[in-house]
């Protein structure tokens, strides 16, 4: 019987079946995964919005603040939507690094944009509910704030609105352009570029402004504290704040120190000595309100943002570096010569008119309803108005009703509730003032004060505002006269002078003290005492157009009314515009503008363009340096500013001057001229109706003389600035004039009826000059 044998086949394993299904649904995911990487960077059907432009890759651009600095390299301010200014690697201190590494990046030096340990992490977190840290690398945060990938223009797709799916596209295009900048960039650069654009709070973006703002310190010059700080503000600025939130900051600041422990750049003998210590700030914001030359920065900022638009560049985010010819220390002269004398005149001021309001007619009565009308002219009114129409018992209610503010006093800032209509009242009490000092020869301005607190008085008093200048417009006057043959010894009778109008009235002006001496004055004498009664001889002789005409070539540009009272200073003009004008005086007849930027580079220190300023031969050298002679008068003794700057502010170099008062005193200016700097003073109300009752305190030697006399004196005292104390240059010609009136041949005695006669000279001038 034969036996036969079962024959038993092996069951096929189940292993290699699900390692194989596994293997496809590996490849397959990770093909799809490509997939989806590949149409999200092409934008697939429009399902995902658009990608960075990648020529963007090849020079990112985060807005970077455009820096206005002085002659002197000093940096005066910024112009900025982003106060952002950027550093280079070796800047960094490696305490820093380190302390940002340790808190946000561990694994930077090692992976390619993307952290796949912290990935898993993330997606472990998800799915149990435990969430620790984000899975973002700095080089993806890099990608976030370069390429603005969370905008709206590039998350438009169809897909972006789903919710959870628009914020995993949103993280695959930072994953894309974080890989393409490892690609592009070194490690080094891209932690410089994370550095320089991250927002710090505080307006601070980049590491440069944070340091300046937080701890008035340079990058390298932070400590190991101070840089754990800065980085524990990137998680929450706001509520990390060292400045609004020290306790939250300090613990913010320890949480970092520990994680420098953790990976080994710091020790736990170096953590517990400084986890205890307090925060020691020195904080401040950087503001267009704040620093030097506030005014000057913002008139600036006009001409620079017309260039720009002419030349394809944007101020506020080119890092542009403008070079102007401000003189950081004659600047600060200036600002504290301001304060000084303008905190010393206003509590004059307050008591004059102690019990009473300030804005008066000219017959220094209460002009009614002033506040009313004045208050119509603010932001706030027409905001209201806007708001309200003709509904004027609501835009009232508004404008009485007390509310809390903070208010610019003498003695700094005061918070107070106040109405709207209260508080203009009281900043209509102050008295305001602009100041100007410029280089005669470039035109080169050294200092400019606009008002008394950029913060809370805007309207710059330098450029911008135009006032009656009173007798210091009567070098023109003169200057036309030395044009037409008056030699500055030829001498007047003061005696009234009339002059008939077109209309057949008769202007007899009268001298200050309302008094005719019957002296006879000398041309120089009568500028240095500002006697009115010559200046209406010499109109008369010569006409009104002819001095107007000679104004304007010296660089006047406001309206001139050509009527006789023109030569009192009855034509409104700007500051601006009369120091450029003495300036001709001073540079041998030759006008040249007034400038303040001299070159502007970009970022990367190419110069983009140079200035050179506009220069018109104006005036003959022999006339400009007789009035040159002329001005000296004042600051010798009879003269008006002789007291107030030889004996006050003890200058003893020469000098040319030329004091100013309008009707009423509502103006009180100052102009003063030496070889190397022409400078101009004006003070007054911010309205005409606001000013002294008298001469004695409203007149320009007063007035204005001071701030002029303090600034020259302080810049003398510093002897880096290195003004010369030369006498003024003399013409290359002689003279064909006598100055020395002791040698001129004054014959026998004259009177206003025959000077013309006496000095052979054509009693109808030729005024075509």
């Amino acid at each position: 019987m034969t036996t036969r044998q079962k024959t038993i086949t092996p069951k096929k394993s189940f292993y290699p079946k699900v390692v194989s299904v596994l293997w496809l649904l590996f490849i397959g995911g990770f093909a799809a995964f490509v997939l989806y990487i590949f149409t999200v960077s092409i934008n697939f059907l429009n399902l995902f919005g658009e990608m960075p432009d990648l020529r963007t890759l090849e020079n990112p651009k985060s807005e970077v603040a455009s820096e206005l600095y002085s002659a002197d390299n000093e940096l005066l301010g910024k112009y900025f939507r982003e106060n952002r200014s950027p550093v280079e690697y070796d800047e960094l201190p490696e305490n820093l690094i380190n302390a940002l590494m340790a808190t946000e990046d561990i694994r930077f030096e090692e992976h390619a944009g993307i952290d796949p340990q912290a990935m898993v992490r993330v997606a472990a977190g998800i799915i149990t509910g435990n969430q620790k840290g984000g899975g973002s690398t700095l080089t993806q945060q890099v990608a976030k704030n370069l390429f603005n990938t969370r905008s709206e223009e590039l998350n438009n797709g169809v897909l972006n609105d789903v919710p959870g799916l628009g914020m995993l596209i949103l993280k695959t295009k930072e994953w894309i352009m974080a890989v393409k900048l490892e690609r592009s960039y070194t490690k080094r650069e891209i932690m410089t570029m994370y550095l320089n654009t991250v927002d710090f709070g505080s307006n601070a973006y980049g590491i440069k402004v944070a340091a300046k703002t937080f701890f008035n310190k340079k990058p390298e010059e932070l400590n190991v504290q101070e840089s754990a700080v800065l980085v524990g503000l990137l998680k929450a600025p706001t509520n990390f704040s060292p400045k609004f939130n020290p306790e939250n900051s300090k613990r913010r600041r320890n949480v970092v120190l520990a994680q420098m422990v953790k990976y080994g750049f710091m020790t736990d003998a170096e953590f517990n000595k400084l986890k205890d210590e307090e925060i020691s700030l020195d904080y401040r914001v950087e503001s267009h309100n704040i620093g030097l030359a506030p005014y000057f920065r913002t008139e600036a900022s006009k001409f620079l943002l017309q260039w720009c638009r002419e030349n394809g560049y944007d101020l506020y985010a080119d890092g542009l570096r403008i070079f102007t010819t401000i003189d950081a220390r004659m600047q600060k002269y200036a600002e504290e010569a301001v304060v000084e004398h303008m905190k010393d005149r206003q509590k004059v001021f307050f008591e004059h008119w102690k019990g009473r309001n300030p804005w008066v007619d000219e017959n220094m009565k209460e002009l009614k309803g002033f506040p009313e009308m004045a208050i119509k002219r603010t932001d706030r009114y027409r905001r209201l108005k806007a708001r309200f129409g003709d509904d004027n018992d609501s835009i009232n209610y508004y404008l009485n009703k007390k509310v809390p503010m903070r208010i610019f006093t003498w003695e700094g800032e005061k918070d107070v509730v106040m109405s709207p209509m209260d508080s203009l009242k009281h900043y209509k009490h102050f008295l305001q003032t602009g100041f100007m000092a410029m280089e005669p020869q470039t035109g080169h301005i050294k200092a400019w004060v606009g008002g008394i607190n950029y913060k809370h008085f805007k309207y710059d008093h330098v450029k911008q505002s135009s006032r009656q200048p009173g007798s210091t417009f009567k070098p023109f006057l003169y200057t036309t006269a030395i044009e037409n043959g008056y030699p500055p010894c030829y001498e007047v009778l003061d005696t009234e002078n009339c002059i008939p109008l077109p209309d057949g009235k008769m202007w007899c002006p009268k001298n200050a003290n309302n008094k005719f001496s019957g002296e006879r004055y000398t041309l120089r004498k009568a500028l240095a005492e500002s006697v009115n009664s010559i200046s209406a001889f010499l109109v008369n002789k010569l006409g009104a157009p002819a001095v107007a005409q000679t104004a304007r070539r010296m660089g006047i540009t406001t309206h001139l009314d050509e009527t006789p009272a023109l030569v009192l200073g009855t034509s409104d003009v700007s500051l601006f515009d009369m120091v450029g004008a003495y300036g001709t005086f001073v540079n041998g007849g030759t006008w040249v503008q007034p400038n303040f930027i001299t070159r502007i580079e970009d970022k990367h220190g190419n110069v983009l363009v140079e200035f050179m300023p506009k220069t018109v031969e104006a005036l003959s050298e022999e006339t400009a340096y007789t009035m040159v002679h002329m001005l000296k008068a004042a600051a010798e003794p009879g003269g008006t500013a002789y007291y107030g700057l030889r004996f006050r502010n003890g200058l003893k170099n020469e000098m040319g001057a030329k004091t100013g008062t309008s009707q009423n005193y509502s103006d009180a200016w100052f102009m003063g001229i030496t070889p190397d700097l022409v400078a101009g003073v004006w003070v007054g109300g911010e309205d005409r109706s606001i000013h002294f009752r008298t001469l004695a305190l409203g007149q320009g030697g007063r007035l204005a003389m001071p701030i002029y006399g303090a600034f020259m004196q302080k810049v003398y005292n510093d002897k880096s600035i290195g003004l010369t104390q030369e006498p003024f240059p003399k013409p290359s010609m002689p003279l064909s004039v006598e100055l020395d009136c002791d040698k001129y041949n004054r014959g026998v005695p004259i009177d206003s009826t025959q000077q013309d006669e006496f000095l052979n000279l054509p009693t109808e001038l030729n005024l075509e000059i």
